[in-house]
């Protein structure tokens, strides 16, 4: 038995196996957290996870101010989404980082491409959010001009007119920003050689919560099963995830047929651990192991899922008129996470 049949069949006990029903609160973050309908990656990973390895739970939003308390005094089970920045976390099990979380410095400016420690932003206004500026991780960077702001939308509002030339934010964040730009044909922002900074999403549940340790233990788990069997991919809606898969210290690739497709750039790939790729790493599709690129992407659905009707106006030789451009056009589009409705205001001051 492989070791993902046998992480399959071990998560297939924990999931008849129901323990205790748990409320876990966090704070708002684009994208990754909310409670209002609008994306949320973290609450599907946590959700799901949650689910599939025996445990109920309620999941709340709530602001940051309140919710270390809440933990404290009892009136929830824990955090779904901690993100250890140099806090103390004391009375409390976390689990394994489930998702990690890589802090870059971007820019309209290319030269922020040349940026590879914080050392390098020293006297430069700085946009952040207070998520991250109100830790003491980033207390402890001198020097810099920080411009603290309460929300994602504030942090990439001081980009768009720019009172600050530089922005400390995540990698996914950079990324559904850019697709943002792009589908408006803006120039997209440039970001740092590498991240300035990484952390990671645990779940953390109060050590005197019954069975606290079982519910993280079968929640990593299942996560480890999601990270292999391609649910991650749909969940995060990313096409292609690296993580090291057999132990052998090579990162390999991972995906899933309903998201991605021959066109998706492997060097996009979002990192779910630090492992290096190589020759050697194998791709994963919907759970099956193939051990060369090629048998992969021919498992993998065409592209250009409209490509015979394309060929076939070309073909023909038929005009394009402004209607069938802009629907091509926006066939080609990505969709953005962050919704453009509310971003459009930054992308006219581009």
């Amino acid at each position: 038995m492989s070791a993902l049949s046998h992480a399959n069949a071990q998560l297939a006990e924990q999931s008849n196996e129901k323990l205790n029903t748990v409320t876990l609160a966090a704070a708002p973050f684009e994208t990754y957290v909310n409670d209002d309908g609008e994306p949320a990656r973290v609450n599907e990973l946590v959700s799901t996870a949650l689910a599939q390895s025996g445990t109920d739970a309620n999941l709340k939003v709530m602001r940051q101010a309140f919710l270390g308390s809440a933990v404290r005094a009892g009136r929830v089970d824990g955090e779904y989404a901690l993100l250890d920045m140099g806090q103390q976390t004391e009375g409390v099990i976390t689990s394994n980082v489930f998702l990690p979380l890589y802090l870059y410095a971007a820019s309209k400016d290319a030269d922020v491409e040349q940026i590879k420690i914080f050392q390098h932003l020293k006297r430069n206004r700085v946009a952040i959010e207070n998520r991250f500026a109100n830790t003491p991780n980033f207390r402890l960077i001198k020097d810099i001009k920080w411009s603290r702001n309460p929300s994602t939308f504030d942090a990439f509002r001081q980009l768009a007119d720019d009172r600050a030339p530089y922005l400390i934010t995540s990698e996914l964040l950079i990324r559904e920003f850019n697709t943002l730009l792009a589908n408006d044909r803006e120039e997209t922002l440039h970001y740092s050689a590498k991240p300035l900074m990484k952390s990671g999403f645990q779940l953390a549940i109060r050590d005197d919560v019954p069975n606290a340790q079982k519910i993280i233990n079968n929640f990593n788990n299942a996560v480890s099963v999601m990270q292999q069997n391609g649910q991650y991919n749909k969940l995060l809606q990313i096409d292609w995830l690296r993580k090291d898969i057999n132990q052998d210290g090579i990162a390999d690739y991972i995906g899933h047929s309903d998201i991605t497709r021959t066109s998706s750039l492997l060097k996009t790939a979002y990192n779910l651990d630090s492992t290096p790729t190589s020759d050697d790493s194998v791709f994963v599709l919907d759970g099956t192991v193939f051990t060369s690129k090629a048998e992969a992407f021919n498992a993998l659905p065409n592209s250009e899922e409209n490509g015979s009707e394309e060929n076939a106006i070309e073909e023909n030789g038929i005009e394009e008129n402004g209607t069938e451009a802009e629907k091509r056009d926006v066939m080609n589009k990505s969709i953005s996470l962050l919704d453009a409705t509310t971003y459009e205001t930054l992308l006219r001051r581009w």
